[in-house]
């Protein structure tokens, strides 16, 4: 499927990113979504240095940051398989949801690209910038 990858969390977010870019043309907001690089093993020093660059423990995999259905944006935590959300991913789930944002986890790339679809087909969000230009 992806190389020498085993199938797992991250070829399952692989696919929603493919599956992103594929569908574009149907919902040009999906070319905001982005992976958010926090996980992941790293050596102390380069440890040291994202912490240092604001990387944070907890936070969701995706995030699209398009207004829809109220929500000021969709974060997206991926799963697979029996993995559960840390405490430190639960901590920054409801502090998200207290901010206005949609958050889910999804334990598979198919139902990740479901929820992405969901949440695009809700109504635009009203953005209130122009009250805050200059």
């Amino acid at each position: 499927m992806y190389g020498n990858l085993k199938r797992g969390e991250d070829t399952e977010q692989i696919g929603v990113i493919e599956w992103a870019e594929w569908h574009t043309s149907q919902y040009p907001e999906l070319k905001l979504l982005h992976h958010i690089p926090n996980g992941g093993k790293r050596n102390a020093v380069e440890a040291a240095r994202f912490k240092a660059m604001g990387v944070k423990a907890g936070v969701p995999d995706l995030f699209l940051p398009a207004p829809y259905g109220g929500y000021a944006g969709l974060y997206i935590e991926m799963k697979y398989g029996k993995n559960k959300t840390t405490t430190k991913q639960n901590e920054w789930i409801a502090a998200l949801r207290q901010q206005g944002y949609k958050v889910t986890v999804c334990y598979s790339g198919a139902e990740a690209t479901q929820e992405l679809e969901s949440y695009l087909h809700q109504q635009r969000t009203v953005r209130l910038t122009k009250l805050y230009q200059a």
